[in-house]
């Protein structure tokens, strides 16, 4: 009889410290008194909790930083995709006073995969991840630091459309009637334009860019052509034919042609706008000779609005960019 309490007494003592164990690896996001701010539904529907001092936010996702901030959660730390710097806060520039005194940490672009261990240390209640790759092994590792936003299961990598990541990362930070209106309001601007430049419509239209010695185009899947298609302008059917596996479509020097649409805009990836500006096989193009293109810096509102394409870069790009071509066409 005493052997067996023995024996029962040293098997309550081994797993409580089983219990222990595990509850000192669990994530803050754990804490049963955490309060419920949101949920991500990746799999599982998991809910989201705050820890005592608030949210805390890791933004790893393109994006995602910025849209969280403009809706009232500041991230403490944000992946610059777009290297727009600590200055900036990690995110565009006409975004970086919705954190006020505050400064996230800012991971810079390393080009390889995440930082897994980075992360940790920075104990996330909610992992952002949601205009990124959909690597499921990504997903799960990240899964076992917070709560993960990511795009739906099977999105090509860094597919998901603006307002669909806009109302994601609004449910998982508890932000879902805010992130429908800023969706709202900039479907508004999109909207007023398009009604007051009834030129555009039909036009064909190409969002070229130069990249070293070669050329390419902004496809369906990304803001720097969809944009345009809501603002009325059609595609080009020459660049359409050219194949592509994603939003980005090469194209050959001998097809520069495939440009040469009723309207476009043209600007570089990591060059200088003088080497776009002197290059003579888009100087010959008629949609370029006859003044029916805008050539534009990477860094130029319009270009980086566009790529960054949160509700609120995009609403600035559309304000900017309607003007110019409404003068051009005209």
């Amino acid at each position: 009889m005493m052997r067996s309490r023995t024996r029962l007494l040293a098997l309550l003592a081994a797993l409580a410290a089983v219990v222990t164990v595990a509850a000192g690896c669990s994530s803050s996001n754990d804490d049963a008194d955490g309060k419920v701010v949101g949920s991500v539904d990746r799999g599982p529907t998991t809910q989201v909790r705050e820890s005592k001092d608030g949210l805390r936010v890791v933004a790893l996702g393109w994006s995602d930083g910025e849209i969280a901030a403009s809706l009232g959660v500041k991230p403490v730390a944000i992946y610059d995709w777009m290297g727009f710097g600590d200055e900036n806060k990690g995110v565009g520039p006409w975004a970086t006073d919705k954190f006020g005194d505050d400064s996230p940490t800012v991971i810079k672009n390393s080009g390889t995969t995440y930082n897994y261990e980075q992360i940790e240390l920075l104990e996330p209640d909610l992992i952002l991840n949601v205009r990124a790759s959909g690597d499921s092994k990504v997903f799960d590792r990240l899964s076992q630091i917070a709560p993960v936003a990511s795009a739906p299961a099977g999105t090509p990598d860094f597919a998901v459309n603006w307002r669909e990541q806009t109302e994601l990362i609004g449910k998982a930070i508890g932000k879902t009637e805010e992130a429908k209106a800023a969706v709202a309001e900039t479907d508004s601007v999109i909207s007023k334009a398009k009604t007051a430049n009834p030129e555009f419509a039909g036009r064909s239209f190409v969002y070229a860019a130069k990249f070293g010695d070669a050329y390419g185009a902004y496809i369906r899947g990304d803001a720097r052509f969809d944009v345009f298609a809501e603002l009325g302008f059609a595609a080009y059917k020459p660049v359409e034919d050219l194949k592509t596996s994603g939003f980005f479509v090469n194209v050959p020097a001998e097809k520069v042609t495939a440009l040469d649409a009723q309207t476009a805009v043209f600007t570089t990836i990591s060059k200088p706008l003088s080497e776009l500006q002197s290059d003579r096989l888009i100087d010959s193009l008629p949609v370029v000779r006859d003044g029916r293109a805008l050539i534009i810096d990477e860094n130029d509102e319009i270009n980086q609005g566009l790529a960054a394409g949160t509700p609120q870069s995009i609403a600035l790009a559309v304000q900017a960019v309607t003007p110019k071509l409404a003068a051009i066409i005209k």
